[in-house]
């Protein structure tokens, strides 16, 4: 295992001086990749709520959450600068670049949380604000500062944050969760796995050069493929069930079933890739994948609600 010592980065010791940061340094605090795939599904967690909210105080909500996502991304690299600085993926993020110091990043982040939980509360309802703000919480400081560097388990458990983005977006209608919106969340909670595992399994030398236990350095690559093969079937499966809750059709169920069968065959053949295969294309090729499976997910989701609000419209017209 690694020792890094950075204080240098980490903004500890060094002299006093002016920031030469500039805009888009801070947005790249934000990490805006991760924020996008957040607000959409906090969107789609907005729209399939039960009943209507003013379309004024629902931008507001999103963009709150937007704003508390880029927050939980900025203290997560100011806190993860020292180990940012050695591994080749994050190595020219604004504070290991020394585009931004860690102080100004801390100061940053904190803003940013109390603003967007602030408004969220005071425009849209505190049930949901307290939601972000644990979000914020559970990011920063469960995963971030304890997890993370504690445990292989930290992708299982951390992933709950990137999960409650929909069920703030449906507690910003409803004042509270139900048993669709948990679904949502088990949707991106059990993804979460697969997704992190296939990139920490072609990243396994920068993730054991700073010493964070991700699992395919700690139990091995045969272990972490068939652990990426089992939650690739809970998300498979997850993903149908919003059309046994009634929240989608029936085409909608096809259509998931049609993309879980794709994500676990994806699964499979990271599953047969040889140990110690220096290209990892599958893996490669299951963690783009992932991406599009989620995105797809949840359009599938809008598509099938707006579809189901058309037809009734049309239909009552009739």
């Amino acid at each position: 295992m690694a020792v890094i010592d950075n204080r240098d980065t980490l903004g500890f010791e060094g002299e006093v001086r002016l920031s030469e940061a500039g805009a888009r340094d801070f947005f790249a605090l934000l990490k805006p990749r991760v924020m996008s795939l957040v607000v959409f599904t906090a969107f789609a967690g907005l729209v399939l709520a039960p009943g209507h909210i003013n379309p004024v105080l629902g931008a507001i909500a999103i963009l709150c959450i937007a704003v508390g996502a880029g927050a939980s991304g900025a203290l997560n690299m100011w806190y993860d600068a020292d180990i940012d600085a050695v591994m080749s993926r994050t190595a020219t993020r604004p504070i290991p670049a020394g585009r931004i110091a860690p102080n100004e990043a801390l100061a940053f982040g904190l803003v940013l949380s109390v603003f967007s939980v602030s408004i969220l509360g005071l425009a849209v309802n505190w049930f949901a604000a307290g939601l972000l703000a644990f979000t914020i919480f559970f990011y920063a400081v469960v995963y971030t500062m304890w997890l993370k560097r504690s445990t292989p388990q930290n992708i299982v458990i951390g992933g709950a944050a990137g999960a409650f983005p929909p069920m703030v977006g449906w507690a910003c209608v409803t004042g509270g969760v139900s048993l669709d919106s948990i679904v949502l969340f088990l949707i991106i909670f059990l993804w979460t796995p697969a997704h992190f595992w296939a990139l920490a399994l072609f990243k396994m030398r920068d993730y054991g050069a700073v010493g964070v236990p991700m699992l395919p350095n700690v139990s091995g690559e045969t272990t972490t493929k068939r652990q990426i093969a089992l939650y690739a079937v809970l998300t498979a499966v997850t993903g149908v069930v919003p059309t046994v809750t009634g929240l989608s059709s029936l085409w909608y169920g096809i259509f998931a079933g049609v993309l879980g069968a794709l994500l676990v065959l994806c699964s499979i053949s990271v599953w047969r890739m040889p140990d110690g295969d220096e290209k990892m294309l599958p893996a490669k090729k299951l963690f783009g994948f992932s991406i599009l499976y989620l995105f797809a997910i949840f359009s599938g989701l809008l598509v099938d609600h707006y579809v189901a609000s058309l037809a009734a419209m049309f239909g009552g017209a009739a």
